[in-house]
């Protein structure tokens, strides 16, 4: 570690909480390095999910009103693979807890804020390049992003902002939980959660109530406003939530942000008492 860590008063003021952060940033980004599984797991399982729901059930699906059904799925697959960035956040968390990382982190005079800035900012420079990556594979499959470059660039910041927000809530499960059987759970949680919303399926298509639940899930939100900005057909709804697909996928990970990240901070302090 640098010097950065070691100074005395190190969490008091803003500079010293932004040094120790990409302290930190560097030091998780360095361990991946040394660590190709994971970096391989991050790239290859998107890329595996692309390949298999396009070509595998992709034919069996219709888009209402029409359109390729293709083009209308890969927004919900880059949204399904931000949405299982929590796990993969929440084990890296679970991980340094079990190793003692996290005591001799809470042992140092260091902001305690760093650790977990640290922490996200490293995951989501990981979800840029394997989203880039899963972008590259998209077009190689024949998905196109018909939309403006301002539109395709503003479609990225929404999913990797929606990213952001979920790994706020993978910390909070981390810092929460301290076994793997725990990481499991939610694991299994996180395929139930995709499916009960408009990733794969129009949620007109579903029983009403379930529709309303599928509409106003925070995912759906970011997959209708990608496809929007993207230029893909989408499956357009009659609630407000439906018809304001960008605002809500702007309004939604801001208040996940909004509630996890203090908790994350207000956990990680009660851990160092």
């Amino acid at each position: 570690m640098t010097s950065s860590i070691a100074r005395p008063g190190a969490g008091s003021g803003l500079g010293w909480l932004a040094a120790d952060s990409a302290t930190l940033a560097r030091r998780y980004l360095t361990h991946l390095r040394h660590q190709p599984a994971e970096i391989a797991n991050a790239i290859g399982f998107p890329i595996l999910m692309v390949l298999m729901f396009a070509f595998l059930l992709g034919g069996m699906m219709t888009v209402p009103g029409g359109g390729d059904y293709r083009q209308a799925l890969l927004p919900g697959l880059f949204t399904l693979t931000m949405l299982f960035g929590l796990s993969t956040t929440m084990i890296a968390v679970v991980t340094d807890a079990q190793r003692g990382i996290t005591d001799r982190f809470r042992s140092m005079p260091m902001a305690h804020g760093a650790v977990l800035i640290g922490r996200a900012v490293a995951d989501l420079v990981v979800s840029a390049i394997a989203l880039g990556v899963l972008l590259l594979v998209a077009l190689a499959v024949g998905w196109r992003a018909d939309g403006g470059a301002g539109a395709v660039v503003a479609a990225i910041g929404l999913l990797l902002l929606l990213r952001l927000a979920l790994l706020w809530v993978g910390i909070y499960l981390g810092l929460l939980v301290r076994t793997p059987g725990a990481v499991t759970a939610v694991q299994v949680f996180e395929w139930p959660f995709a499916f009960l919303s408009g990733l794969f399926v129009a949620p007109a298509s579903m029983p009403a109530v379930v529709s309303a639940v599928a509409e106003w899930n925070p995912i759906s939100s970011t997959a209708a406003a990608t496809r929007e900005l993207f230029g893909n057909p989408g499956w357009g709804g009659e609630s407000w939530v439906a018809q304001h697909p960008v605002l809500m996928a702007v309004v939604w990970p801001l208040l996940i942000i909004a509630v996890f990240g203090p908790l994350s901070v207000h956990r990680y302090r009660e851990m160092s008492r």
